[in-house]
């Protein structure tokens, strides 16, 4: 076989550069003098083969980039009308949506070889398990800047703490028990505000960048710039002990003693809803982030899952059979991992909602809180551990890929630092920031959340955010139900509507002899058009009329008839 057909077998290369190449070098080949013509047509299925084997590996590239864009996609395929009905311009609309879904993936996986940062990992040699490495021993294999990132804040007088990073995880809130808050650049060592608010504090949340934060203090929920001033009471929020955020739409959730579950827009101050869950207190509320679906877990060990434009839960799960610890839900919104007092840590699949989880572990003890990574990391704390299990979603493990101990102090929560690959843990003594490799996506999009962003890029990004608002009555179960359209009920509301007969357009008669010019054709069409001015005047000339027809009647005219109104 010819060295041209080896390079067809070695499978598609980079560029198809060499294909052109290649191609082009068969077709400028002449045929000597002395060939023969079965020499001739030996050249001819050669370069026909050249062109099949090229149109085959572009095929095979065009289906490998639309399988590597299918992560990117945001919505699902929109469903679109039949033909039967008429919205041609809606269906226009959507096929557009849809084709320009498909081209910002396929972009975007192409993209991927811009992108050129890979993400850490730790490999064990031998008999050597990654869970048994020490901070410590991890610190002396990393460079300066990354060892910086591990730190301890020793805070015994206020704790436990609660912590909170931004979503573009430069800044850091911490939340201690009994008043103390702090806003800090954990980067730089850069302290914005330091409060001692003297009243106890449940939770705590940024908004939607690190100039503002809402803190959920012992009877309302009160919000403070990056200066610690107070800027705002919610009165409407009683008894909170939860708190979280929905950046894209703006909305403040909060979950309480009495069981209601607010939403309060913080663009314009207003309370959107507020439900009652009649299931008791709750503190367990988590989002999901692909969906902005709030999921909260209750005492009689269910989980439900509320959107603002619904009475009722959407879904209802029972996952344990004692009450729910901890909740937390995956980035990409497929995955939710639960944790209830039984000491069992179940992991579900919540496209499906089955009965069964896809995974289930055992804590040595109740778990106090779990959160994802970006990158499929799962930390658990019980007690004064934290382990962190490795794809523990997609098969068992058998043991955590990472543990860390803190002697002496209960761990109140811990929370994966945004492209990081750090973990703060607040605990009763202060707070922790431990290195986790591989964590943390080392690619981010600066359109989405920059962590290097300057003054200007904040304010712009802000007001892009407002701009980019999404109405609270959008939020759904499946966010691709907005881009669908729901045939059945136009064609029942198009058999059941109940039109009334309109009555014919007016059209001026052309007359002859200069009587259809164009001020009286106007003059006749403003006959059959009634507005204020018109009745009034037509109110005027009744009483007029009924005033001449007085004077007919009654002859001569009284003294005080001249006060009578015109």
């Amino acid at each position: 076989m010819s060295s041209q057909d080896d390079k067809a077998q070695q499978g598609p290369p980079s560029t198809f550069l060499g294909d052109v190449v290649e191609l082009e070098g068969l077709k400028n080949k002449k045929s000597k003098p002395g060939n023969s013509k079965l020499a001739f047509i030996e050249e001819k299925r050669k370069e026909r083969k050249a062109e099949k084997d090229i149109e085959k590996r572009k095929r095979k590239r065009k289906k490998q980039m639309y399988r590597e864009s299918s992560k990117y996609k945001r919505t699902e395929a929109v469903s679109l009308l039949s033909k039967k009905e008429k919205e041609k311009k809606l269906m226009a609309r959507m096929e557009k949506a849809t084709r320009k879904d498909k081209l910002a993936a396929v972009q975007a996986a192409q993209a991927e070889i811009l992108l050129t940062e890979n993400a850490g990992f730790l490999e064990a040699e031998g008999m050597e398990r990654t869970y048994k490495f020490s901070q410590d021993e991890i610190s002396t294999h990393v460079d300066e800047s990354t060892a910086k990132k591990m730190f301890s804040l020793k805070l015994d007088k206020f704790g436990p703490y609660a912590t909170r990073y931004t979503r573009n995880g430069r800044h850091l809130l911490l939340g201690g028990r009994k008043g103390h808050v702090a806003a800090f650049d954990w980067q730089t060592g850069q302290l914005a505000c330091e409060l001692h608010l003297m009243e106890t504090v449940r939770d705590i949340t940024w908004l939607h960048n690190e100039s503002m934060f809402a803190v959920a203090q012992k009877r309302h929920v009160y919000l403070y710039n990056h200066q610690g001033t107070e800027i705002n009471y919610l009165n409407q929020h009683i008894d909170p002990l939860a708190l979280d955020f929905l950046p894209h739409h703006f909305l403040l959730v909060s979950i309480g003693n009495s069981g209601f579950l607010k939403y309060h827009d913080v663009s314009i101050g207003k309370l959107v809803t507020e439900m009652r869950t009649k299931l008791g207190a709750c503190n367990i509320m988590r989002q999901n982030p692909n969906n902005a679906v709030m999921h909260l877990g209750h005492t009689n060990g269910t989980v439900t899952l509320w959107t603002p434009n619904m009475r009722e839960p959407v879904v209802k799960m029972l996952c344990h059979r004692s009450p729910v610890a901890a909740l937390a839900v995956k980035s990409c919104g497929n995955v939710m991992a639960t944790a209830g007092v039984d000491g069992q840590m179940k992991i579900w699949d919540i496209r499906n909602f089955k009965d069964k989880p896809i995974q289930a572990y055992f804590t040595p003890s109740t778990a106090s809180y779990i959160d994802f990574s970006q990158r499929s990391c799962l930390a658990v704390s019980f007690g004064s551990h934290v382990q962190i299990w490795k794809d523990a979603h997609i098969r068992k493990q058998k043991a955590p890929y990472m543990y860390h101990h803190i002697p002496g102090s209960l761990i109140r929560d811990c929370r994966f630092a945004p492209f990081e690959d750090v973990l703060g843990i607040g605990h009763k003594n202060g707070m922790d920031s431990i290195l986790v490799p591989g964590s943390g996506e080392p690619n981010y999009d600066a359109y989405e959340a920059n962590p290097y962003e300057e003054k200007k890029q904040k304010s712009e990004r802000e007001v892009r955010q407002l701009l980019d608002k999404v109405p609270s009555e959008l939020i759904s179960l499946n966010p691709g139900d907005v881009l669908r359209a729901d045939t059945g009920s136009i064609a029942h509301k198009l058999e059941t509507a109940d039109f009334k007969e309109a009555k014919e357009k007016f059209e001026p008669r052309n007359r002859k002899r200069g009587k259809s010019s164009a001020q009286r054709r106007y003059l006749r069409k403003q006959k059959n058009i009634i507005d204020g001015t018109k009745l009034e005047l037509q109110r005027k000339l009744a009483k007029e009329a009924d005033l001449e027809e007085k004077k007919a009647k009654g002859g001569k005219r009284k003294a005080l008839d001249r006060f009578a109104a015109k």
